[in-house]
């Protein structure tokens, strides 16, 4: 997962390894999120490769949770009160183009 975590952190324009655990949480609870949205037994990623497209889904919806740990929108959108809705719905646009492939 450093791979990931690594990845995420570049998206939030992260230095510091800090929050490291608390991320890796998020990409835990993200990954997760993308196997049940695409049907796939949990754990699937833990053995398979990720999509491209998949793992940008998971990346947005970690950095998301990261930024909005206190239930509100942060980060870029955060003056947007539709902001965390439309992470949502890219999120599982992304995950609905990998939905039935197995990898």
């Amino acid at each position: 997962m450093s791979a990931l975590l690594e990845k995420v952190k570049k998206n939030l324009i992260l230095d510091h390894n800090e929050d490291d655990e608390l991320i890796a949480s998020y990409i835990t609870a993200a990954t997760s999120y993308a196997e049940g949205y695409q049907k796939k037994v949990s754990g699937f990623y833990e053995i398979n490769p990720m999509d491209p497209t998949t793992e940008q889904a998971v990346i947005m919806l970690s950095s998301h949770f990261y930024e909005s740990r206190d239930g509100s929108t942060g980060g870029f959108f955060q003056d947007k009160v539709d902001a965390s809705e439309q992470v949502w719905r890219v999120v599982n646009m992304l995950l609905r183009m990998n939905r039935d492939v197995v990898i």
